[in-house]
């Protein structure tokens, strides 16, 4: 009978909670009252400065509205070797051979566990090669994608310099550049034994 008298009188509302359930915008249980603050821009700054803001600038510590991005900044990929020149490595054996001891090196430094990747990948690139002419381009684009995947998926940054060169290969359609392209990889694979 008690149960039935505590259910019939109404419960008072709580100031803030709107009658959603506890912990909807109400103060935790046990606290007391939340002070009055007013709206957003009034409550205190705490450690970001007189001012209120959070650096020099205004904004982060890149400047006002800044979230970290930076205009020609490549999504988090930090700035690394040159390019490599698809035309040089058409025409130049030494030049080739140079790229891949440079990317077998980098390789070594940064990534781990990269050999039966670096295989799989040689075997795909094969495959393109010894497609017909007529869909040659388009397995170089899904060796690419292919190739992307790979690199983001298991942390092999060293290789971004081959997948900015297979774009170039896919673009320039020539059957030389995708001979060249499957000797620098079978060079990298060699030297990364």
């Amino acid at each position: 009978m008690a149960d039935e008298q505590q259910q019939a009188q109404p419960q008072p509302k709580k100031e803030g909670s709107g009658g959603q359930g506890p912990g909807a915008g109400g103060p935790p249980s046990g606290s007391g009252p939340r002070p009055d603050r007013g709206p957003r821009g009034d409550r205190p700054g705490g450690d970001r400065g007189p001012r209120g803001d959070r650096g020099p600038g205004g904004g982060g510590p890149h400047g006002p509205g800044d979230r970290g991005e930076r205009r020609g900044f490549d999504r988090g990929r930090p700035e690394g070797p040159p390019e490599i020149e698809l035309d040089k490595l058409i025409g130049d054996s030494l030049y080739l051979d140079n790229q891949a001891h440079s990317i077998v090196s980098r390789m070594r430094d940064m990534d781990s566990g990269t050999k039966s990747q670096l295989r799989r990948l040689y075997s795909a690139v094969r495959r393109a090669v010894r497609a017909p002419e007529g869909e040659r381009q388009h397995e170089f684009v899904m060796l690419r994608a292919r190739l992307a995947y790979t690199i983001a998926r298991h942390g092999l940054r060293s290789l971004d310099q081959l997948e900015k060169l297979l774009l170039q290969v896919t673009r320039k359609n020539d059957t030389r550049g995708y001979e060249r392209f499957k000797d620098l990889f079978e060079a990298i694979v060699a030297y990364n034994e």
